[in-house]
């Protein structure tokens, strides 16, 4: 029998330190809930908002697979290893920190804010080499395209975990099915825009769901509507 967990957008964690406006959906900084640290292998998942011109100084990370998904304007990376990019809606950026990795995250824009998701996802390989990769995904509608996998010769970008994610940009209307690479994961369902349902149960934005027990699950869109699926292992070995 399937297993869910609905978090509801306005039970998250919220920090607003002007500069930054973040949204945390699992413990984060000075966000702490026992019952909401992780989902198996996904960390962190961080809803941030910079204001222009500001950002994260540099500061370390080690051991950490590290995906932003930016959803409007434009974020400036800098890290140790002699990355130094710009990403945008559109964009998918990964860091494997490894045995260590230091790195800045910053508005690019002087004029206009910058929102983008940050997440962490827990290895399943550790003191890796540091690693930084960005891709460009085409813009389409209704289709759930594959951003991430553990596998360097599949579609996306890959980490050094068995987690598989999709992102999908949808109509009203929209249906399919997301059949489990391994019914063993779990599968979290963030819903970025609009209004959908996942199995029975009705999500609006920012909502999200955690679902286990499952080789496929249901999604419909009842609006014009942005989701993100995250397939990832239950059992940590950390």
């Amino acid at each position: 029998m399937k297993n869910y967990i609905l978090h509801k957008a306005n039970t998250r964690g919220e920090a607003n330190h002007g500069w930054l406006h973040s949204f945390h959906t699992f413990s984060f900084a000075g966000y702490r809930n026992d019952e909401r640290n992780n989902f198996g292998n996904l960390r962190v998942l961080n809803d941030d908002t910079v204001a222009a011109g500001m950002g994260f100084g540099a500061h370390p990370h080690d051991n950490m697979e590290i995906i932003s998904i930016p959803l409007s304007g434009d974020l400036a990376h800098k890290d140790s290893i002699g990355s130094q990019e710009i990403i945008k809606e559109g964009d998918i950026q990964v860091m494997s920190a490894g045995t260590g990795i230091t790195h800045s995250e910053y508005n690019a824009n002087k004029d206009k804010e910058v929102k983008f998701l940050q997440i962490w996802v827990f290895p399943n390989k550790f003191e890796v080499e540091p690693r930084y990769d960005q891709m460009t995904f085409p813009d389409v509608r209704n289709e759930l395209v594959q951003i991430i996998s553990p596998n360097q010769d599949d579609a996306g970008l890959w980490i050094h975990q068995d987690a598989w994610f999709h992102l999908g940009k949808v109509d009203s209307g929209f249906e399919t099915n997301y059949e489990m690479k391994n019914p063993e994961n779990g599968l979290y369902i963030f819903i970025i825009e609009g209004d959908v349902t996942i199995d029975e149960h009705v999500l609006n934005k920012r909502d999200a769901i955690g679902i286990t027990n499952a080789e496929s699950v249901s999604i419909k869109a009842n609006s014009n509507a942005e989701i993100l699926l995250m397939e990832v292992p239950m059992q940590i070995k950390y």
